[in-house]
């Protein structure tokens, strides 16, 4: 009499169902699509579906289906070229309101969509796409916080009334000898104590050490404040410069409209980004990479910025800039605001002229009150600052060379107060549109460089699915004949479980969001493999009892629970390996992993349970049963 549960195989037929409904929307395969979201992050609704469609038609594009997914709007086409042409005809409708990105999405039909569906993401090699690794300018971003530290010890001071000489940040050595920090240095001793409150106030973490000094020429003694940031706090503040852009730079994507993207940190100083489906290049470089920002800075109205260029020495207090007619412009050192106080910007005209609207955070919309109301009447410029890295012929070899591009690229008078919304202008249209999204998106933390490019295209990443699956067929092919030539009945019931397997890992794939690639096809291959072998020791171990004189019905239960033991230490020896390689790799080792690990699951799953369902099935309930065709 069968001693298998019939709760055990009816969760098999469940879990098979499920499995297959949820590996279906991968049977349908992909098509070039167009992604459209709002730049105003409003919605698409379905009514709209119908509206751009039509748009297409009258520009010679048919497209295949059109539908919305998140707020986002697909536009599913036949072929790239199309794809290309259907980018130019919404560009050329509606200039300027939507991200759009060339994707691809799934062919499926509407009813799996409707019930949540979506296939596996696949990976750069095989959909095609960007990938980019950046490298972190960490020590960048300590110099950053050096500055910021003196300009709020000079806000403090002047906020207290307290006179002072200099403010200087501290930026010496390197590596375990380096010195990080900020110097102020107060004009009268006796405001020592208040003056420390003050820029104290700052940064309560930093610990300043106070060191007296007397002038030469006699007159009150001034005081000098020292602060020196420890190693640990250096370390603490790259790391967060890494975390800051890797948030920054996932803002730039989703401004770019390009879903499933990954952005993750590579090793101590790197970010590596993939955006699969995405074929411009450039545009995506230009945007993710550009390390720009904005400062506002107050003009100078008494020294000539004609006589500072001459001289080549501006003023103290001032700093000399040009605009873009390369005119001199001198500005005051003090800040006003930065773009890190940016909350929100859109690129908009302005009296039939780009312009970006800008919108600040609390903290920047107080100073610009501030700011505007007590300097009615005088000139406040807009500095736009961008850096880049390039590399530079010396001596006969190609050295990396940091450079930085200031320019003022508005200059105008203070006619009215205003706090937290404003228009910049005396930009391009395109300008207008790039600095949008960069201020949007956030700034980064530090300045970031490509060190590694790779652009894989739609048609290698279908030949290298072609590839892939030509693979697994051919494995499953010799496996299931050799199955049913050398176990006949209980091979077919073998080749059934490695086929479920197969589709109950496409399954977890798909609900994981695991995304495929080759090593991780070569990881189905290997796990094909590991499933015919768990099947083998169940049905070398029935044959060995059946020569043993055991009945087939026992037999049949002494082959499942003799292997059980083999097959289970096999499998978690196994499995510990891919932990190990998905903790401690990267990239396609990682993906390679996954898809192990996922594996043993199912095979285990499929070898123990699956498979005894089958046999239980066909054989397991015989009144008379004499034989087994193993």
């Amino acid at each position: 009499m069968s001693v298998f549960p019939r709760w055990k195989s009816i969760l098999v037929v469940v879990v098979l169902l499920l499995g297959t409904l949820v590996a279906l929307p991968n049977v349908y395969g992909e098509a070039p699509a167009l992604q459209l979201s709002r730049k105003d992050r409003a919605a698409f609704t379905e009514a709209s579906v119908a509206e751009y469609t039509a748009l297409l038609a009258q520009a010679g594009v048919t497209p295949e289906a059109g539908y919305v997914e998140s707020g986002r709007l697909l536009i599913r086409l036949n072929d790239v070229p199309s794809q290309l042409r259907a980018k130019a005809a919404v560009e050329a409708a509606y200039p300027n309101q939507f991200a759009i990105a060339t994707t691809f999405a799934s062919r499926m039909p509407a009813w799996l969509r409707g019930l949540g569906l979506r296939a596996m993401p696949l990976g750069l090699d095989l959909r095609g796409g960007i990938y980019l690794v950046y490298e972190v300018d960490v020590d960048g971003a300590v110099t950053q916080v050096l500055a910021r530290y003196e300009r709020d010890a000079r806000t403090a001071l002047r906020g207290k009334e307290l006179p002072y000489l200099s403010v200087e940040s501290i930026n010496e050595g390197t590596g375990e000898a380096a010195r990080r920090g900020v110097t102020v240095v107060l004009r009268d001793a006796g405001s020592l104590p208040e003056g420390r409150k003050a820029v104290q106030a700052m940064d309560p973490d930093l610990v300043w050490v106070d060191t007296m000094v007397t002038p030469a020429a006699g007159g009150a003694p001034e005081a000098t404040l020292t602060a020196l940031l420890t190693p640990a706090q250096i370390k603490a503040r790259q790391d967060f410069a890494i975390q800051q852009n890797i948030t920054s730079l996932n803002n730039r994507v989703n401004s770019l409209g390009v879903s499933e993207a990954v952005v993750q940190r590579q090793g101590q100083s790197r970010i590596a980004v993939q955006l699969p489906g995405v074929q411009d290049a450039s545009e995506v470089i230009r945007i993710l990479g550009k390390v720009a920002t904005l400062e506002f800075r107050l003009g100078d109205t008494i020294n000539s910025p004609i006589e500072a260029k001459r001289s080549g020495r501006a003023p103290i207090g001032t700093k000399l800039y040009n605009d873009r007619s390369g005119q001199p412009v001198l500005l005051k050192r003090e800040l006003i605001l930065t773009g890190d106080q940016l909350a929100d910007a859109s690129s908009s005209m302005q009296n039939g002229e780009p312009a970006v609207s800008v919108k600040l955070d609390s903290r920047g919309g107080e100073e610009m009150l501030r700011t505007t109301r007590e300097n009615l009447g005088k000139p406040m410029a807009v500095v736009f600052i961008e850096r880049e890295r390039v590399l530079e012929d010396q001596g006969g070899q190609k050295v990396a060379v940091d450079r930085v591009k200031e320019e003022v690229i508005s200059l105008a008078t203070i006619r009215g107060v205003f706090s937290n919304q404003f228009e910049i202008t005396g930009i391009s249209l395109q300008e207008g549109q790039e600095l949008a999204k960069l201020l949007r998106a956030g700034a980064l933390a530090a300045p970031i460089f490509i060190v590694e490019q790779k652009l894989v295209g739609p048609s290698l990443g279908q030949d290298n699915i072609d590839r892939g699956v030509f693979a697994l067929e051919v494995g499953l092919g010799v496996v299931f004949v050799f199955m049913a030539f050398y176990y006949r009945g209980f091979g077919l019931v073998g080749c059934s479980v490695l086929l479920a397997n197969v589709v109950l890992l496409a399954a977890l794939l798909t609900l994981t969001r695991a995304a495929l690639s080759l090593p991780g096809i070569a990881g189905m291959v290997l796990t094909v493999g590991m499933a015919v072998d768990a099947n083998i020791l169940i049905y070398e171990r029935i044959r060995e009892e059946l020569r043993l004189g055991m009945s087939p019905r026992a037999a049949i239960n002494a082959g499942f629970d003799g292997a059980f033991s083999s097959i289970f230490d096999g499998n978690i020896t196994t499995l510990i390996a891919g932990v190990v390689l998905f903790v401690f790799g990267s990239g396609p080792v990682k993906g390679f992993a996954v898809v192990l690990c996922l594996g043993i699951v199912t095979s285990m799953f499929t070898a123990l349970t699956g498979s005894r369902a089958l046999i239980e099935l066909v054989w397991g309930r015989r009144k008379h049963l004499t034989s087994l065709p193993i």
